[in-house]
C-alpha cells in the first residue's frame, strides 16, 4: 500500500486553497506539514479564470460601509444568505485586499495611487477591486508566491483524489491515484480543507474548465457529509458564443450596453435603476425573455443571442481595462468589440450551493472543513453578487487555513485506516470499472447529461423539465453500468478519469435536479414559470441532501435571519 502522511491536506489549488495552505503557515510559523494536491498542475486551477475583480468596501469616506455591502449581499441572495455569514464576509474583506497588495499582487490603481475599484451588478458602490481583467490570474500567482516562502509544504500535481475516508467518525484520510504512473496511494493526514471549485460541467454551454466536475462534493456527499442548496446554479447574462467563454462582468462595470435586435437598451425595462448592473438572475432572465420573444439574434445551432456592446468605450479604455477580453473575443468569436458588439447568452457559470459547512466552514465531521465554490457556507443564498466569489475564497481560504491549523495543534495522531477500505477502492477502479466491457461510452453519456441540464436546468424551470432531467439521470445511471473503457494502461488513463469524473457529475445532478424539482417556488438563479413566485412561508430555508443506496436523501434547515426580514427584491 502506498502511503502519504501530512499534518494537513489541502485539496484543490485554487485561490482558497492557495489562500488556506498560505494561513495555516501563517497560522503555525511554519510548523504544519502540509500537501497540496491537484489533479492538474497547480496553477492551472480554475480560479485563474476569474475576471472582473473582488469586493470589498474600501471607500467608506465616500459613504460607502460593511453593513451596505451585507445587505446587498442578503438582497442579492435573494434573503435565503445567512445574515451573520455576510456581516463576517464584509468585515473580513478589506484586510484581504490590503494583504494581497502588500504580497505585491498589481492592483490596478486610481490616478491617485490609491486601489481602483469598479462598480459590479447588485451593489450599491463601486467596490470590485481588480487588476485589469486577470484578477483570479494575479491573486493566484501572489498567493503561491507567498507560499514558496514557507518550506513546509509539498506538491502533489496530477493526484487525482476518488475517495474520504471517515472511520468511526472520524476523518481519516484519501484515496489518490497518480495520473502518471497509475498508482493508487493512501493520504493519512490529521485534517482536509475541501477546495476543489464548482460542478459547473453538468451542463454543455458553460464558463467552466473541462477539469470541474464536482469531485469535492460528490466525495464529500458519498461519505456521508450534507451538501445543500445545490439547485441554486448561478447563469452569467454575458457568455460568448459559441464557446461559452467568460465576457466578464466588468464590461459591463466599465459601461458595456446590452442590446437586442432593435438596438435598444432593454435592460431599461427590467431593472430601470441598476440597468445591465442589476444582479445576475434579473439580467440573465432579462436577457433570455428577449430572445424567447423573437428581439434576439438568431444562431444556427440554437444559441440564440443578445450584443454586449462595448464599442462606445474607445479602443484606449478597452485596452487598459478589458485587454483580455478583447484578445478572446477576436481569438474565439473573430470578433473585435472595438468595431463590433459580442455575440452574448447567459452561461452556467457558478453554484451557489456546496458542502454544508458552519461559519468557520468546518463540516460535521471533525477535521474535514471547505472553502470556496466547493463548500456552502450560505453567504451567497439564492443569488450571488458578482465580485463576492473570489472574496469568499480569500475569507474562508483564511478562516479554514487558521482553523486547521488549531486542529493539528490538538490532534496528535493520524486515524488508522483499514486497509481493506483501501483495496476496495483500488479494487473498483482497477478490477471492475477498467475491465468493463459493455455497449455504452461514457463520452456518450456525459454528452447526454449536460443535453438534459442545458434543457431543463437553465435559466428557466417547469416541474415537467425537471421531472424529465431526474429520469433522465436516473437512465444514465443505469447505461453507466454497461459502460466500455478502451484504454486499460495506468499510465495518463483520461478515459478512466473521464470515466470517474462522470461517476461523480451523475450524482451531484441527481442532488441538484431533485432540489429544484421539490422547491416549488422562484427564488434567485431557481426561476420555475410553474411557480412564478418567491414563496418565504414555505421555502424560506436551505436544502440539504444526503446519501443513501436508494438516491439522495432531503431535509431542510432555516435561514440564519438577524438583521433584515425579506422584502421585495427591486433593482
Amino acid at each position: 500500500m502506498n502511503e502519504i502522511k501530512h499534518d494537513l491536506i489541502v485539496l484543490g489549488t485554487g485561490i482558497a486553497g492557495l489562500r488556506a495552505a498560505v494561513e495555516a503557515s501563517i497560522a503555525s510559523n511554519g510548523s504544519i506539514d502540509i500537501g497540496i494536491i491537484s489533479k492538474l498542475q497547480l496553477m492551472r486551477s480554475h480560479s485563474v479564470s476569474a475576471e472582473g475583480g473582488t469586493a470589498a468596501v474600501l471607500r467608506s469616506e465616500e459613504g460607502d460601509s460593511a453593513e451596505i455591502h451585507a445587505w446587498d449581499t442578503v438582497k442579492g441572495s435573494d434573503f435565503l444568505g445567512d445574515q451573520d455569514v455576510a456581516f463576517r464576509f464584509v468585515e473580513t474583506m478589506p484586510s484581504e485586499i490590503f494583504q494581497l497588495d502588500r504580497w505585491g499582487l498589481p492592483w490596478s490603481r486610481r490616478s491617485d495611487g490609491r486601489i481602483d475599484q469598479r462598480p459590479f451588478g447588485g451593489h450599491s458602490f463601486d467596490r470590485a477591486c481588480f487588476a485589469a481583467d486577470k484578477t483570479g490570474f494575479f491573486e493566484m500567482q501572489t498567493l503561491y508566491d507567498t507560499l514558496l516562502k514557507f518550506g513546509n509544504f509539498k506538491r502533489y500535481d496530477e493526484f487525482f483524489v476518488t475517495s474520504i475516508i471517515i472511520q468511526n467518525g472520524r476523518f481519516a484520510g484519501l484515496t489518490a491515484i497518480r495520473m502518471a504512473t497509475g498508482e493508487m496511494f493512501i493520504i493519512r493526514c490529521k485534517t482536509l480543507i475541501i477546495a476543489t471549485g464548482g460542478q459547473g460541467r453538468l451542463f454543455g454551454f458553460t464558463t467552466y474548465a473541462h477539469t470541474v466536475t464536482g469531485d469535492g462534493l460528490a466525495m464529500a456527499y458519498r461519505a456521508g457529509l450534507p451538501i445543500k442548496d445545490t439547485e441554486f446554479i448561478q447563469f452569467h447574462p454575458t457568455g460568448l458564443i459559441p464557446s461559452g467563454i467568460l465576457m466578464t462582468e466588468a464590461c459591463r462595470g466599465e459601461g458595456g450596453y446590452l442590446l437586442n435586435n432593435k438596438g435598444e437598451r432593454f435592460m431599461d425595462k427590467y431593472a430601470p435603476t441598476k440597468r445591465e448592473l442589476a444582479p445576475r438572475d434579473i439580467v440573465s432572465r432579462s436577457s433570455m425573455t428577449e430572445i424567447e420573444s423573437g428581439r434576439g439574434f438568431d444562431n444556427p445551432d440554437g444559441l440564440h443571442y443578445v450584443h454586449l456592446d462595448l464599442r462606445h468605450l474607445g479602443e484606449n479604455k478597452i485596452n487598459e481595462r478589458l485587454g483580455f477580453i478583447r484578445e478572446l473575443s477576436i481569438k474565439f468569436a473573430g470578433i473585435d468589440p472595438v468595431l463590433e458588439p459580442i455575440p452574448v447568452r447567459p452561461v452556467a457559470h457558478y453554484s451557489m450551493g456546496g458542502i454544508h459547512t458552519d461559519i468557520n466552514g468546518a463540516t460535521a465531521v471533525p477535521g474535514i472543513m471547505a472553502a470556496g465554490e466547493a463548500a456552502c457556507v450560505s453567504l451567497h443564498g439564492a443569488n450571488r453578487l458578482g465580485a463576492n466569489s473570489t472574496a469568499e475564497c480569500l475569507v474562508w481560504g483564511k478562516i479554514t487555513g487558521a482553523e486547521a491549523a488549531k486542529f493539528v495543534s490538538k490532534e496528535k495522531t493520524l486515524a488508522d485506516i483499514d486497509q481493506k477500505r483501501f483495496k476496495a477502492e483500488e479494487d473498483r477502479i482497477f478490477n471492475f470499472l477498467m475491465q468493463k466491457n459493455g455497449n455504452e461510452t461514457v463520452f456518450r453519456i456525459r454528452q447526454d447529461l449536460k443535453r438534459t441540464m442545458d434543457m431543463n436546468m437553465g435559466v428557466f424551470r417547469t416541474g415537467d423539465g425537471m421531472s424529465k432531467a431526474l429520469n433522465d439521470i436516473k437512465e444514465l445511471k443505469e447505461r453507466f453500468k454497461n459502460i466500455k473503457i478502451n484504454d486499460k494502461s495506468r499510465t495518463f488513463n483520461t478515459e478512466l478519469i473521464t470515466v470517474l469524473e462522470s461517476e461523480f457529475l451523475l450524482d451531484i445532478a441527481e442532488v441538484a435536479v431533485l432540489g429544484a424539482l421539490q422547491r416549488k417556488e422562484s427564488r434567485g438563479g431557481h426561476a420555475r414559470r410553474d411557480f412564478q413566485t418567491r414563496d418565504d412561508a414555505n421555502f424560506l430555508k436551505h436544502t440539504m441532501a444526503t446519501y443513501s443506496s436508494e438516491g439522495p436523501k432531503l431535509s431542510y434547515i432555516p435561514v440564519n435571519i438577524t438583521a433584515w426580514q425579506p422584502v421585495e427584491r427591486k433593482y
